[in-house]
């Protein structure tokens, strides 16, 4: 009797809810099968109202991106670790294409691209969640590239400097300073109100667990996110690792700041995608990469840039990593990049092998924004360091077969194994501003000459001290628009003779 009772009662409210125009609200729930699995890769059928790389649901909290939209099947790229999955597993639309936790509670964190803590901190703090692929900002939203973004590095900020908004690719064979050089940028961003973000792209464990320690112990995780990828992670993750590293970027530029992205490497980037792309059967192009390998480098650096005022006046730095075998730079991957960058700075072996470090090669290394984005303090002293430079090199060559040298071409390799030595420097030690330009200024002014090779590293140690003492206006007028005066540049040399005599002394 209870049992028939309930049915009725539950007849009799249908029927009443019925009378009142009430329709039970359904939500829909699309769902599709698993036929095959490769490495990374998963195959669906079903799902026929699925788009383009819009997030797949798995079971186990794996999640995919739809990258193959056929008639018959959907080929889904696979973000995590899927060895528990087999053919026959039921796949759920979510409806939304991939995002990324973004927002200031990120600042200090090691995540993957998923937005998934790897430091043991707990969750994460974030604001909002924003796609990872995003349009570049319009021509017209961007402003001209104006303001230096200083390395503290000595031969950069010399001789290829870097602005606020540039794209600017490091590049050179393995094991020969490239990461260094990129650590030590963000280690100079240190009271320079630059946010940094260090996308590490299938590397080794080892390595980017150094690279985070090293980072924290110089004190540069207070203003830096850290985004990770393993050499072990699936190859969908790596492939979106840059992607969601810039989202999380951009969302400082449009609050108005100044950020540095780094990217290391996108050679394990370009490999992770063509690996991806052939097993989803899309053609092979030249060294097997498929043809819009330009195309995912292209749409992920025009993001970098520097916004007009009333859009907060941010900007997004990138400096790309990419890696060559045997110095061939004329490579496929390399000659992408470096069309699609505004200059390169290229690492040698040879210079690595010599000890000469940071081992740029001036000869190979450009910046196409050049002076317009260097401190005018900076064109003043190193104008004519790069062509001194370059006389050096040339001459060096005919010196090793023992040329009888007469005294004018003495003087100028001289001058120039000053130069080489001065712009040698050891890692993790940016210099200040000031300390670059009194040392740059008494090496232009050929101050160094007389001091022996082995006392030049004393020397400048001695001159970026003294630098600190330096009068106020002068150091005011480093760092703004204003050139050096006559008067400012025989004070500073004065200074340095001054500073330098004790070594000269004991030639």
């Amino acid at each position: 009797m209870n049992s028939l009772k309930r049915v009725i009662d539950r007849t009799f409210m249908e029927i009443s809810q019925a009378r009142a125009g009430y329709i039970p609200q359904l939500s829909p729930r699309e769902t599709g099968t698993v036929t095959s699995l490769s490495t990374g890769i998963a195959r669906v059928s079903g799902l026929p109202g699925v788009g383009f790389e819009e997030v797949l649901k798995f079971p186990g909290d794996l999640y995919g991106i739809a990258f193959n939209v056929d008639e018959e099947e959907i080929g889904v790229v696979l973000l995590g670790d899927y060895w528990q999955l087999h053919a026959g597993v039921e796949v759920e639309r979510r409806g939304h294409v991939m995002d990324v936790p973004v927002g200031f509670g990120l600042i200090g964190r090691v995540i993957n691209p998923l937005g998934r803590p790897l430091d043991d901190r707990g969750p994460v703090s974030f604001d909002k969640r924003l796609p990872i692929e995003r349009p570049a900002p319009h021509i017209m939203d961007r402003s001209p590239v104006t303001v230096p973004l200083q390395s503290g590095i000595k031969v950069i900020d010399a001789l290829v400097p870097i602005g606020r908004g540039q794209r600017e690719l490091i590049l050179g064979d393995r094991q020969t300073g490239k990461t260094a050089i990129a650590i030590d940028t963000i280690l100079n961003q240190r009271d320079q109100n630059v946010l940094c973000v260090y996308c590490a792209i299938g590397q080794r464990a080892s390595a980017v667990a150094k690279t985070v320690a090293d980072l924290r112990e110089n004190g540069a995780m207070e203003y830096t996110v850290v985004v990770v990828t393993e050499g072990n992670d699936p190859p969908g993750l790596t492939y979106i690792a840059p992607y969601a590293a810039t989202s999380i970027a951009e969302h400082f530029m449009e609050a108005g700041r100044d950020v540095l992205i780094v990217y290391d490497d996108l050679t394990h980037h370009a490999r992770a995608y063509r690996e991806l792309s052939l097993l989803l059967r899309r053609p092979p192009g030249r060294e097997a990469y498929p043809g819009d390998i330009f195309y995912i480098h292209s749409r992920l650096l025009e993001r970098a840039t520097h916004l007009l005022e009333e859009l907060g006046g941010g900007s997004l730095t990138a400096l790309p990593i990419i890696e060559t075998e045997a110095q061939n730079i004329s490579a496929y991957i390399p000659t992408n990049l470096i069309s699609i960058t505004d200059g390169q700075i290229y690492l040698s072996p040879k210079l690595f092998e010599l000890g000469i470090l940071p081992a740029v090669d001036v000869g190979k290394s450009v910046s196409r924004v050049g002076g317009k984005a260097q401190l005018a303090a900076y064109r003043a002293v190193a104008g004519d360091l790069k062509l001194a430079y370059a006389q050096f090199e040339e001459l060096e060559t005919f010196a090793r077969f023992g040329t009888r040298l007469d005294e004018n071409t003495r003087k100028i390799i001289d001058h120039g194994q000053r130069i080489r030595t001065c712009l040698k420097q050891p890692e993790f030690k940016p210099l200040t501003v000031p300390g670059q330009i009194v040392v740059l200024l008494a090496l232009t002014g050929k101050l160094f000459d007389c001091v022996p090779l082995e006392k030049m590293h004393d020397a400048e140690l001695a001159l970026c001290k003294a630098a600190a003492v330096l009068p106020a206006g002068i150091v005011e007028r480093f760092t703004t628009a204003d050139k050096l005066s006559g008067s400012d540049s025989e004070a500073i040399l004065q200074f340095a003779r001054a500073t330098l005599i004790t070594f000269q002394q004991h030639e």
